[in-house]
């Protein structure tokens, strides 16, 4: 689960993790009394919060010289949908802007947290190159970039935050401040359950102090019940709304861009299906795992779920019957099918348990499904009809 900017900044500072003074807005009449609330007459920051990195280079964050200019950059904002290299062609919804003091940078650093599963241990990345273009750094650059694993057993050590300290050349005052700031990102990972902790930039102020300018976290989506005040942090609006559908259907849904929507009973199955979807020329518009467990309701649910994106072409249905039998997966696609004007061709496969008798109730339904004798086979009739050919 990711959250806004300035939730991530609240519990920076629930951490020790120094940020700007800042104030969130959802409407151009808060802006005057959030400018009183931070005080000073100065030039300002006015950030858009969405789900999604590069806001800078799309014109999601304006300097501001006056309230007058506060309250026009938050009306032109507020209600737009902002796009960026991380967002699809939409863009997502901007509903709060975040407005802080312009904080005088004398140098920009690149910080995060995360678990590299290469190596089973969280670790942490850093570079003397951090700004916008930290990912252009990364591939062309990678020597810049730093890394540092933590033993789990030992924990984060301070002579660990001082070797990093010393290569981004800072001084032994800053030393101390990135080692504050470093163990505070370190048990805000562990006891919040985190994936990913990032800040980009980590400025040098003129004044020599290390601030978290940006912050950004993801969370374990397994552990939120578990914190109840992360849970409550969740915004539907910035999530795509067919992988919310899913979670209520206890679905593994993922949207993709392709035009091959598929279900698949098993993440494992799912992923070489996809692959031999790609293999054959096609191009998968989902990841879509029914789980092991599916009943009817939920594979029917699954079906419509599929149905719903608008870039789909064709359906390949890919079911081995072990603990979910083959019948009752043909009889959630013909109830679905029922509530849903299906106008894309659909191609099935069925093996394993009750895969005859699923077979027949497709056949016997006289509808306009394809049935598959193996995989492969399976795969190139949906790509060749989702190209408009013949299967």
């Amino acid at each position: 689960m990711n959250i806004h900017e300035y939730q991530a900044k609240q519990l920076f500072r629930d951490y020790a993790i120094a940020t700007p003074l800042s104030e969130v807005i959802s409407g151009v009449v808060e802006a005057e009394s959030a400018l009183q609330r931070l005080g000073g007459e100065q030039r300002w920051v006015v950030k858009a919060q969405v789900h999604a990195g590069g806001r800078g280079k799309a014109g999601g964050v304006k300097v501001a010289e006056n309230l007058a200019e506060v309250q026009a950059i938050t009306s032109a904002l507020l209600g737009t949908r902002l796009h960026t290299h991380q967002t699809d062609a939409e863009g997502l919804p901007i509903e709060k802007v975040l407005v802080e003091h312009v904080t005088s940078i004398q140098r920009e650093f690149y910080l995060s947290l995360l678990l590299d599963r290469s190596c089973s241990r969280l670790i942490f990345m850093a570079s003397a190159a951090g700004g916008m273009d930290i990912e252009e750094v990364a591939a062309q650059h990678p020597e810049q970039i730093i890394t540092l694993q933590i033993n789990p057993v030992a924990g984060l050590q301070n002579y660990q935050c001082r070797k990093i300290a010393f290569a981004l050349g800072l001084t032994a005052a800053q030393a101390s401040q990135l080692t504050t700031l470093m163990q505070g990102m370190y048990r805000l990972f562990l006891e919040k359950d985190a994936s990913q902790i990032e800040i980009n930039p980590l400025v040098e102020t003129t004044s020599g102090d290390l601030i978290a300018l940006d912050a950004k976290i993801n969370f374990d989506d397994n552990a939120l019940a578990l914190h109840p005040d992360i849970q409550a942090m969740q915004d539907p609006n910035q999530e795509d709304d067919k992988e919310n559908q899913a979670k209520q259907f206890e679905l593994n849904y993922i949207t993709l861009q392709g035009n091959i929507g598929c279900m698949v009973n098993g993440a494992g199955l799912a992923m070489a299906t996809m692959d031999l979807v790609k293999l054959k020329g096609g191009a998968p518009a989902n990841f879509l795992d029914v789980g092991g467990g599916a009943t009817k309701a939920r594979v029917a649910a699954a079906f419509k779920l599929i149905l719903s994106d608008h870039n789909v072409q064709a359906v390949l249905v890919n079911i081995f019957g072990g603990i979910v039998k083959c019948d009752v997966i043909a009889q959630g696609i013909l109830d679905a099918v029922q509530e849903v004007d299906v106008k894309v061709p659909v191609v099935v496969r069925l093996e394993g348990t009750n895969a005859e008798a699923g077979r027949a109730l497709l056949e016997n339904a006289q509808l306009k499904i394809v049935a598959a004798s193996d995989l492969a086979s399976a795969a190139e009739q949906v790509v060749a009809l989702a190209s408009g050919g013949v299967a």
